[in-house]
């Protein structure tokens, strides 16, 4: 019904943002990632996905295409909802969330919040062949962001500090050390 949106940014909330258009301000759950860069007054523009229920209409905004497609593919697993579908999305890049259900590695997808070990391995069993295969690049990076969450673990910091240092870091660092190296960087800038 409504796929797509451009506006003003009017607010921002914690999860969401109200995007103002043609008079009407839409509120719009967002990722992490994409409400941080959120500004109010700013133009801004979202891939959209309207989920209806019985008391409830909820309008989920993404940056692109392909991330909309991934949260929509995640509302076909059964046991997932969009809150779920969104932390997913909120773990990692849409290139490691992709190379991780391709190479069935469950473990990745477990350290979400809210998705246990039996939904993790669903999500690998009912999207693997749905995905698409990934690329080496992104097999890569996400065992480089594997091995650098580990380290920044061990040096103290939380799942949550260094998945979200580890997202920020641009993609053309796929060496762990590279990666590990910057996501530092990121966290010392806080």
């Amino acid at each position: 019904m409504i796929g797509y949106i451009e506006g003003k940014v009017q607010a921002v909330r914690p999860t969401f943002a109200i995007v103002s258009t043609g008079g009407v301000g839409y509120k719009i759950t967002l990722t992490k990632e994409a409400l941080a860069g959120l500004k109010p007054e700013r133009a801004v523009s979202f891939w959209t996905h309207l989920v209806v229920r019985e008391d409830v209409l909820d309008l989920y905004g993404f940056r692109t295409e392909e991330e909309m497609r991934i949260f929509e593919l995640l509302l076909t697993v059964s046991g997932i909802g969009p809150k779920s579908a969104m932390a997913v999305l909120d773990v990692a890049s849409v290139e490691t969330l992709r190379s991780a259900i391709s190479q069935a590695n469950a473990s990745y997808l477990t350290e979400v919040s809210g998705i246990g070990k039996k939904t993790a391995e669903k999500i690998v069993l009912e999207l693997k062949d749905k995905i698409g295969a990934s690329s080496a690049e992104s097999t890569h990076a996400l065992h480089g962001d594997q091995e650098a969450q580990e380290a920044m673990r061990a040096l103290g910091y939380s799942q949550n500090e260094a998945r979200e240092a580890l997202r920020k870091v641009p993609r053309s660092f796929v060496n762990s050390n590279d990666r590990l190296r910057e996501a530092l960087k990121i966290v010392g800038r806080k």
